[in-house]
């Protein structure tokens, strides 16, 4: 600790002498109006009281009231001392309240919680299944994990009506909404319907209207890993993409309309290819929301042959990322055509501007549509 003042600095240094040491009050001093330079291995600096031994003040308590009485006439430290009893550790409980405001409000304003205990009306647990699900949702949000990591976050935080919660209500409350429906209509080969579902399409119809259609929507899927043992329905070796192929993983698709907004995701052992999801998703997208028209959006992954004729033979519209090395008409033909690109400016959400280079190839029936990004290119070059 140092005090300065008119080029004086004046702080605690411990002297010792032998076996002992003590505390005493220094400063380094100008001497007319110069800084005194001191001798090598030397410090400018001249004592002003010394304190004391400081095992005795550590003892008999006088240096704790010494600091004390000094930190009242700061208001730039804090002083924290357990008074009365010494024995005792002092106590500080800090609980973040940011995240669990804003996150609430976008939980309420988007009918989540109502929905929820439409569906919980009815059902005798014996703890809040609402907060539970707002709880594990907003982990996810902010630091990911499992519902064990959860319930020790949770201690750092000041969720309104969550102080009761422990590990395993967190765990009933992700098996309620895993639980399996007795109508699995529409259900995929892959996962049955659960009470998830339902949720998922009732707050779609919440903010549907009598305009609102789904005509481009966008999937992509990744794996999840995991630790431990249980999924043994969904648990299964396959290609990770978070690099942890010693583990079991999961494989998770995530459907989102052209706004943004999430409609819902699916399941899937982690053996599950991306080719064969696209239809079985496409075909539970227009039988869960009731759309008519679907432009599906897709990555490379999930293009097959069969997966196109199947998209064909529905007459749903289509756009697909292609394989360009291992296509031969796309690498022989489309990317050989001369024609010169068209140049466009694509305004991006955040404001900004990115430009492009396209031109379109029909090519046996189909139409191609090529790109070039030349800033991408040119960080391309760089990367290799």
């Amino acid at each position: 600790m140092a005090w300065c003042h008119a080029g004086r600095a004046i702080f605690f240094r411990v002297k010792t002498s032998g076996p002992r040491a003590y505390l005493q009050i220094v400063e380094n001093r100008r001497e007319h109006g110069v800084h005194r330079r001191p001798k090598v291995g030397q410090r400018p600096q001249h004592v002003i009281a010394t304190l004391g031994r400081i095992d005795e003040l550590e003892a008999s308590g006088r240096l704790a009231a010494f600091l004390a009485s000094g930190a009242r006439l700061s208001q730039q430290v804090m002083l924290l001392s357990a008074l009365g009893d010494r024995q005792k550790e002092p106590h500080l409980a800090m609980r973040r309240i940011g995240a669990p405001l804003l996150f609430g409000r976008l939980w309420e304003r988007l009918g989540i919680a109502e929905v929820l205990r439409h569906h919980l009306a009815g059902r005798c647990f014996g703890f809040d299944v609402e907060r539970a699900v707002f709880v594990t949702t907003l982990h996810r949000l902010m630091v990911s994990g499992s519902d064990r990591a959860c319930e020790k976050w949770l201690e750092d935080y000041d969720i309104p009506g969550a102080s009761g919660l422990a590990l395993h209500h967190l765990y009933r409350a992700m098996a309620w909404l895993g639980e399996e429906l007795s109508d699995q209509a529409g259900a995929t080969p892959f996962a049955p319907r659960c009470v998830k579902d339902q949720i998922e399409e009732e707050l779609f119809a919440r903010r549907r209207d009598l305009f609102s259609e789904l005509s481009v929507v966008f999937l992509d899927t990744t794996s999840l890993s995991f630790h431990g043992q249980g999924g043994e329905t969904l648990g299964r070796r396959g290609h990770s993409k978070d690099h942890r192929p010693d583990l079991a993983q999961m494989i998770l698709c995530v459907v989102i309309d052209a706004a943004g907004r999430p409609l819902c995701t699916e399941m899937w052992p982690g053996n599950t290819a991306d080719v064969s999801i696209l239809l079985p998703v496409v075909d539970r997208l227009r039988g869960r929301f009731a759309i008519g028209r679907v432009c599906v959006v897709a990555d490379r992954g999930m293009i097959s042959e069969a997966t196109i004729a199947g998209l064909e033979q529905r007459r749903l519209e289509y756009i697909l990322g292609v394989r360009e090395r291992s296509d031969r008409l796309v690498r022989e033909v489309v990317l050989a055509d001369e024609r010169p690109f068209t140049p466009l400016v694509v305004e991006r959400a955040d404001g900004g501007e990115t430009q492009l280079f396209a031109k379109e190839v029909l090519c046996e029936g189909r139409r191609y549509i090529l790109c070039r990004n030349e800033a991408e290119a040119a960080k391309d070059r760089a990367d290799r």
